[in-house]
């Protein structure tokens, strides 16, 4: 009798784990977040009946198991797609930084190809003619002078001018959708890589930007953002289920995008931000630096979320290509306590600091058209403290989270 009910409970507690490891898959599988490619195809796939589709992607425009956009709507037979549009690196992401992209025929298709960035970043007349809506499926990092929003704020315009449609298949902030950080571009300072009065860290999807640009700034095109399901603000990248893919040759990692939006001010100044190594933004330095100097200087801030280890690498392309270079390599030890913009700020304020005779900003003066004004490039230079900087442009900040609240759609 005591053999039977013992081997009743154990079976019982076999039962229960096995019901309790099946329940957490099944949570865990519900916990992932659905990109809006995904929503689009299986429930609002009447958006694109009978209408002729223009694509605007590149590689991260991919379902949860990787199956590219392009793929996706190319050979479902309830869709015509009819061309494909490719923002800075292209649709298939073979261009690096900056460099031109031209227009072409698909080889896996062979449907137009037309470049975003090269002779226009605007879609032509000539370039829609074939389209009567366009999808735009892109995955963002969430900082303003990554150019992926400047070509969706001009296919917004593009649409408005054409009388086309614009559908935005929503996907995540990479680096969470809480945080704004940074101060608000100031109209002077418009350009490629911040073309409208938005902080330098946003917070915000683009679904949500797309909703904001094209009110606030007087687009008015006939806009339709499909949502995400399952995406909460608070959740990075790697938070979602979703398999990262890098969205910019020098953009490899998660890690990557958290340190972007600081890091990547120091593209501005005389110093290599790691392009032309395996970890680009992260590492940083000058062949002028010592580094064992720095990383402790930068430590002593005690900043939050980050730690500076002290590093020499030789870049392989970019600023100081083939010279060795002393500098530090940030090491994010809390995401989500780490403050972007105020490191970057931190990292060139201290190198100006310890080296004014040898720091420099760029003439072409791209600093001032990351930062988005001209007045923290001054201060920088009469070694103003980073927190009183940071003090002087708070209120705008502040003023653009109240505007930001109304095109939030995920709360």
């Amino acid at each position: 009798m005591k053999k039977s009910l013992l081997f009743f409970i154990a079976a019982l507690l076999v039962i229960g784990s096995s019901a309790a490891s099946a329940t957490g898959r099944k949570d865990e599988h519900s916990k992932r977040t659905v990109p809006g490619i995904e929503v689009l195809l299986k429930e609002e796939k009447a958006l694109l009946k009978g209408k002729r589709v223009g694509l605007i992607t590149n590689p991260t425009g991919t379902d949860s198991k990787l199956n590219s956009s392009v793929d996706l709507l190319n050979n479902d037979p309830d869709i015509n797609l009819t061309a494909l549009y490719g923002p800075e690196h292209g649709v298939r992401g073979d261009a690096d930084a900056g460099a031109n992209v031209e227009s072409y025929i698909d080889e896996e298709t062979g449907l137009p190809v037309y470049s975003l960035y090269g002779k226009t970043n605007k879609p032509t007349p000539e370039m829609l003619k074939d389209v009567d809506v366009l999808v735009f499926d892109i995955q963002d990092i969430g900082t303003r002078f990554y150019t992926y929003i400047s070509t969706l704020s001009y296919c917004l315009e593009a649409a408005k001018e054409n009388n086309k449609q614009i559908i935005v298949l929503d996907r995540p902030n990479s680096i969470g959708g809480e945080k704004v950080e940074g101060p608000v571009l100031d109209p002077a300072y418009s350009s490629f890589v911040g073309r409208y009065p938005i902080p330098l860290r946003h917070g915000m999807t683009m679904g949500e930007l797309a909703l904001l640009f094209n009110k606030e700034f007087n687009i008015h095109a006939d806009l339709k953002v499909v949502k995400m399901k399952g995406w909460k603000r608070s959740q990075y990248f790697n938070e979602t289920g979703l398999p990262f893919i890098m969205p910019s040759p020098n953009m490899p990692t998660l890690e990557t995008a958290i340190v972007y939006p600081g890091a990547g001010l120091i593209e501005g100044i005389n110093v290599s931000e790691g392009r032309g190594t395996t970890k680009p933004f992260q590492l940083f330095g000058a062949p002028y630096i010592n580094s064992t100097k720095l990383a402790a200087e930068l430590n002593k801030k005690h900043l939050k979320g980050v730690q500076f280890r002290a590093a020499s690498f030789i870049p392989s392309t970019s600023k100081y290509a083939g010279e060795l270079c002393h500098g530090a390599e940030i090491y994010v030890t809390d995401p989500k306590a780490y403050n972007s913009v105020e490191t970057g700020l931190e990292i060139i304020s201290e190198i100006h600091r310890l080296y004014p005779d040898k720091f420099e900003f760029l003439a072409r003066d791209n600093f001032s058209l990351l930062i988005g004004n001209g007045w923290v490039k001054q201060m920088i230079l009469d070694n103003v403290p980073v927190k009183q900087i940071m003090k002087k442009y708070e209120a705008e900040t502040q003023k653009f989270k109240q505007i930001r609240k109304q095109y939030l759609l995920y709360k």
